[in-house]
């Protein structure tokens, strides 16, 4: 956003359109007090009594009726709030309007709004103002959207910490490391005729080597914490009639999938989202997995497979029956399950017919889709399976990385860091094994935004709804 942007009053509705109790209408900017008293004066009095929202105390609210602009017909009764310039969101005067929730009464102030001079907000701009006038950093303003869009607990938690600053305090320190890297480096330069150098050039590529294992560590997150956004995509598979549509309407629980004793019933794939342990998952059921059939259940199990290629991890069903498996199942008829590229949770299903004398093989986990047994484990097992990474020593992590442009810069002041001390082992004068370090410290600043082109920030706040 350019800077003269940043001199325009911007409104919107900040809450989603549709009826409600409540709907709040926000405008942001140097004119926001002055276009607020307009909405509230009298026909011939565009402007108000001066503008009373001056003397009005801030952050509470006052209960005003609002007038189409130039006339004297009344919107609405609503209740009015005044935030001073930099004590605010957006680090601007800002005002906030709580009207009743209806279709058309929020639209009708955001019009009257823009008719006395204020702008309509880009997607994301109030938060992208809350950064540029220094309210928050860059991952602070992704966990903005990340709260908003959090599909489960644990993904609003790690939201809240993000906006806490728990990321941005291990980039902090991360830099604050290569910063005395820096120092020590300098240090030796300074001193190259000594025999014994204040800090000797071994010293300093092995303290690299420890910031680079912190950057692992940290980068070591990104996997379960980019998809604490989306949700883990996990896919029921097995032959037909083991047990997958039941399992898939306990995990969900609802009847969402057909489940009868017919086999090869299940002829699409199905989804639905849920939390389990607080987590969010997007379950997929799909069709039983067998050879030699054709038509419609042909085209269903190419699905499947098509969706099992994608999975994050696939939840393996197989009935009790003989000792030897699932009843009727060889594993000859489809080759390559063991050979998934993503984590496999193995499962036997219908557990509540075993006799006593039945064993799970292994580490599969025994489940009855009818009494319960077993739902609970394989809840834990899927949500360590993949979100394990979130936590260390059986408690979560303070600040982990939640998207794609975190991780590719992480990975960047990574490979500078390597470079750096390669440089050094290999006996390259400090002065220019410093520019991978110097690389390095540039691409954690650009993780919080301390240096940002337009273009990417345009691209972080795009996302956001309107009116955040």
């Amino acid at each position: 956003m350019s800077r003269p942007r940043l001199l325009d009053t911007i409104v919107a509705q900040a809450t989603p359109r549709g009826l409600g109790a409540v709907a709040l209408v926000r405008l942001s900017g140097p004119r926001s007090w002055e276009i607020a008293a307009g909405m509230m004066a009298e026909a011939g009095n565009a402007q108000g009594n001066g503008n009373p929202l001056r003397e009005w105390p801030v952050r509470s609210g006052r209960l005003r009726t609002l007038y189409r602009p130039g006339t004297r017909e009344a919107i609405d009764q609503a209740l009015v709030s005044v935030f001073r310039a930099p004590a605010s969101y957006t680090g601007e005067d800002v005002v906030e309007i709580y009207t009743h929730g209806s279709l058309s009464i929020p639209t009708e102030v955001v019009e009257g709004c823009r008719v006395l001079g204020a702008r309509v907000a880009e997607a994301g701009e109030f938060t992208q103002r809350a950064y540029l006038n220094g309210k928050m950093d860059l991952t602070q303003a992704e966990a903005v959207d990340d709260i908003v869009r959090a599909a489960s607990p644990r993904a609003r938690a790690v939201a809240l910490r993000q906006l806490d600053r728990g990321l941005s305090r291990r980039i902090a320190r991360l830099r604050s490391e290569l910063i005395g890297l820096a120092a020590r480096l300098v240090h030796h330069i300074d001193f190259p005729e000594e025999d014994d150098a204040p800090v000797p050039v071994a010293n300093i590529a092995a303290e690299a080597d420890g910031v680079m294992g912190r950057i692992d560590r940290l980068l070591a997150t990104a996997p379960a914490g980019e998809l604490l956004r989306e949700g883990a995509t996990v896919v029921l598979a097995g032959p037909p009639n083991a047990g997958k549509s039941s399992l898939f309407n306990a995990l969900v629980g609802s009847e969402r999938a057909i489940v009868t004793a017919e086999p090869g019933t299940t002829r699409d794939a199905i989804e639905a989202v849920v939390a389990m342990d607080g987590f969010p998952f997007r379950l997929v059921d799909t069709a039983g997995l067998r050879e030699g059939e054709s038509g419609i259940e042909r085209m269903g199990i190419e699905i499947a497979h098509r969706y099992l290629d994608e999975a994050d991890a696939i939840i393996f069903c197989r009935e009790v029956g003989d000792a030897n498996g699932a009843k009727g199942w060889r594993e000859a008829e489809w080759k390559g399950w063991r050979e998934w590229r993503c984590p496999v949770v193995s499962v036997r299903t219908k557990w509540d017919l075993a006799g006593r004398k039945m064993v799970p093989d292994g580490d599969e986990i025994p489940v009855s889709a009818h009494s319960g047994e077993g739902l609970a484990a394989l809840k834990d097992r899927l949500g360590s399976m993949i979100f394990g990474g979130l936590t260390r020593g059986g408690r979560e992590v303070g600040g982990v990385v939640t998207n794609r442009r975190q991780a590719d810069h992480l990975r960047v002041a990574r490979r500078e860091l390597e470079s750096f001390a390669g440089a050094l082992r290999k006996g390259i004068p400090g002065e220019f094994a410093s520019t991978h370090l110097k690389s390095a410290e540039s691409a954690l600043e650009e993780i919080v935004g301390v240096v940002g082109e337009e273009e990417i920030l345009d691209r972080v706040f795009g996302d956001f709804c309107i009116g955040k």
